[in-house]
């Protein structure tokens, strides 16, 4: 099937002799745009990939129906337009959640703050083996929320050296988490 054709050409030659390669080719050519316009409209990218393969298969059953007053970009942008509007109206109608999705939601939420809490474990620990200055700064900083120069100005300290022992005492936990548990 010859690729190079205009949308408009290639249905009127191939719908009816070749509608799997005229699909394909067309799909090719739209499939991301659609996706976009799609994820623009329901913030949700599995969504908007549901709607994207409904809206291809909505237009390709349609197609006869195209009759090339606009061309053919314009019309399958406004079946997908309309079609995410409507399934976005409805959503809204029938506000509802499955026990599973709520469910799952519940446990990755709980596993979430779990990884949360170890993870504030381990930099803990990982604070634990820093010496006192290098603690104490780490701890103004981010504890405390002491800007660079306040930090610098209670301690006597240039504010390239505030910063060295802040990259260094970051890297150093870095280390030890690394070393707690490989990536």
């Amino acid at each position: 099937m010859n690729a190079t054709l205009t949308d408009e050409e290639m249905i009127r030659q191939y719908l009816l002799s070749k509608p799997n390669q005229c699909f394909e080719i067309i799909y090719n050519r739209y499939v991301n745009k659609i996706y976009r316009r799609c994820l623009s409209m329901t913030k949700d990218s599995d969504k908007a990939e549901d709607f994207t393969h409904d809206i291809f298969l909505k237009a390709f059953d349609k197609l006869d129906a195209f009759q090339e007053r606009s061309s053919f970009s314009t019309w399958l942008h406004a079946i997908a337009y309309n079609y995410c509007s409507d399934q976005l109206r409805l959503s809204k109608r029938f506000n509802t959640i499955s026990i599973s999705a709520n469910l799952e939601q519940c446990i990755s939420e709980s596993q979430e703050a779990r990884r949360h809490e170890e993870t504030l474990q381990l930099v803990k620990q990982g604070l634990n083996t820093l010496s006192a200055n290098e603690r104490t700064v780490l701890d103004l900083k981010y504890e405390g929320g002491m800007s660079i120069e306040e930090i610098a100005k209670l301690h006597n300290l240039k504010l390239s050296a505030v910063k060295m022992r802040l990259k260094r005492g970051r890297e150093k936990v870095y280390q030890f988490c690394l070393q707690q548990y490989p990536i």
